[in-house]
C-alpha cells in the first residue's frame, strides 16, 4: 500500500479525516498519537498539528467525549470515545463519502473508457 502524507493531498486528506477518525474512535476508544499510529497503520500520515485540532473540534461538537486516564509513561493521556451525536454523524459522513466516490469512480471509468 502506498503510504499517503497529508502535506501531498491535504485538502482531500482533510476531508476524509473527521470520518476516518470518528471511524477508528467508533471501533476503539483511543488517545490522539494512539489515532495517528492507527491511521500509519492504514498508510495515512498525519501529523499531531492536524490530528488534535480535529478532536478538540470533534470534542467542542458534541461527538466525541473525553476521559483523562493515568499513563505510566509520561502525563495523563485524554481518551476519545463516540458519542450518539457522533455515531450519527459518522453514519452521515460515510454516506456523503461514498457518494462523492461514487461519483469520481464513475468519471475516472468513463474516462478511461474514452482514452483506450
Amino acid at each position: 500500500m502506498t503510504r499517503i502524507q497529508a502535506q501531498q493531498d491535504a485538502q482531500l486528506v482533510r476531508a476524509a479525516l473527521p470520518l476516518l477518525t470518528l471511524t477508528l474512535i467508533g471501533r476503539e476508544e483511543s488517545y490522539g498519537y494512539q489515532l495517528i499510529e492507527r491511521l500509519a497503520d492504514y498508510g495515512l500520515e498525519v501529523t499531531t498539528g492536524l490530528i488534535y485540532p480535529l478532536l478538540n473540534r470533534l470534542e467542542r461538537d458534541g461527538l466525541v467525549s473525553t476521559r483523562m486516564v493515568a499513563s505510566s509513561s509520561g502525563p495523563p493521556r485524554k481518551y476519545f470515545a463516540l458519542t450518539v451525536s457522533g455515531e450519527a454523524a459518522k453514519v452521515s459522513a460515510e454516506g456523503q463519502w461514498h457518494l462523492v466516490s461514487a461519483v469520481v469512480q464513475q468519471a475516472l471509468t468513463k474516462e478511461h473508457g474514452q482514452n483506450d
